[in-house]
């Protein structure tokens, strides 16, 4: 079965030593212990059947590095097994194993190898690794003159000159060029289409939430939460939140649609409706493209709270966001507000967004972000829809509606 991973109960412990002599004394009288072991993975389970992506998501310090370590072999595991089937081709730390003395092109053929490629494979598809890394010239100088991009341009052409059964990326990604960043996604889905089973980690919530079928999210080495990419990247945005709040309020509930709302905050402030209006003041689930509406939020204050802001968040049904913005950037923060208020806020706008269903989330926090005090952050607060009732035929979320002029008789140079 080509293009699977498979994790049964991994773990790792590192041991830990109180002094140098401890462990001196240990290994001349290994019948006694006298270290702490200290376990960063521990009962890691999971599949990804053929063709499959699957997204590693989890604060700095959750195991992501450690367990992509464990499943490509470069760290033995403490407990547990992994099994891989299929030729792997992985992206982990930038330029990986290349040698700084050696040119570029003399660590393609070296890393070629390693994955897997004979020489005369790697001289075949060289022309295409140097096409797909576009670092010019520098493909014969010493890899000791490249940028971080350079090295993750040509990393990144090799492992995947050859289209592999399993394909493993973490953030290297991030480093490069925008433009670059977009050519790579688009061969990883072109891969993806073909067959390629993915497992990709990443903080990008657009990446994973485009290309994965399902996410864990990995919190303190263990897995604390697999799910759809849209309800595991909600969770992991409110355990940011509560990390900076320091408050332990984060909670889901199941909507009667059966998706999973994630809502979380110190409650001094919280939503109490949300309605999306359409021009005559009347609330409904349906709008039209370019539609006036009035995206209506009643809010309650629970505490005294010096300062307040409400921003919202329309995303798309594989909740990638369309578009958001908050009072704090339009009006002045909303100030001095008193336990018992009940305010109303009212967003009026176009809805200039393509066929489709749509959600929105809301947050109420100080100054300009949820990750300073974070009241109350609400994903899936509405779910609506969208259908082109008289519009001309388009494709995409936007409806830009342009003009189109045709110039005939255009002189040739």
């Amino acid at each position: 079965m080509n293009g699977s991973i498979h994790v049964t109960n991994l773990g790792k412990a590192y041991k830990r030593y109180p002094t140098h002599r401890a462990r001196l004394l240990e290994w001349l009288l290994p019948s006694k212990p006298r270290h702490q072991q200290i376990w960063v993975l521990k009962d890691i389970n999971f599949s990804v059947r053929p063709g499959q992506a699957l997204g590693i998501i989890g604060i700095n310090g959750a195991g992501k590095s450690t367990l992509l370590k464990l499943i490509t072999g470069t760290a033995a595991p403490s407990v547990g097994s992994v099994a891989m089937h299929g030729r792997v081709a992985a992206m982990l730390e930038l330029g990986m194993g290349f040698h700084p003395d050696f040119s570029g092109r003399q660590n393609a053929y070296m890393a070629g190898q390693l994955i897997g490629l004979s020489a005369d494979d790697i001289t075949t598809l060289m022309p295409e690794i140097e096409a797909f890394a576009e670092i010019g010239e520098y493909i014969d100088q010493p890899v000791r003159v490249y940028s971080s991009g350079m090295q993750m341009r040509l990393a990144f052409a090799v492992a995947t000159a050859r289209r592999p059964d399993v394909l493993i990326v973490d953030e290297a990604l991030s480093v490069g060029d925008a433009y670059f960043q977009h050519k790579s996604f688009e061969r990883i889905r072109a891969f993806r289409a073909e067959g390629t089973t993915l497992l990709i980690v990443s903080h990008d919530k657009g990446a994973i939430q485009s290309i994965c079928d399902r996410a864990i999210l990995l919190d303190k080495g263990r897995v604390s939460k697999e799910g759809t990419p849209e309800e595991i990247m909600d969770l992991y945005n409110a355990m940011l939140a509560e990390r900076e709040t320091a408050a332990d309020s984060v909670r889901q509930e199941t909507l009667d649609n059966g998706k999973v709302q994630t809502i979380s905050g110190t409650g001094e402030a919280s939503v109490r409706s949300v309605a999306l209006l359409k021009d005559d003041g009347t609330p409904a689930e349906v709008h039209g493209v370019g539609g006036d509406v009035d995206l209506c939020v009643e809010i309650d204050i629970h505490a005294d709270i010096p300062e307040l802001t409400l921003g919202f968040r329309i995303k798309d049904r594989l909740g990638q966001n369309i578009f958001g913005t908050n009072t704090y950037h339009k009006l002045k923060p909303m100030s001095g507000l008193k336990a018992g208020q009940r305010l109303r806020a009212h967003w009026r706008f176009p809805l200039n967004l393509g066929p489709g269903s749509y959600s929105v989330a809301t947050a109420l926090h100080s100054s300009d972000n949820h990750l300073g005090q974070n009241y109350e952050w609400r994903d899936l607060a509405l779910v609506f829809e969208v259908m082109n009732l008289k519009h001309a035929y388009f494709e995409g979320s936007t409806w830009l509606n342009p003009d189109i002029e045709i110039e005939y008789g255009v002189a040739q140079p």
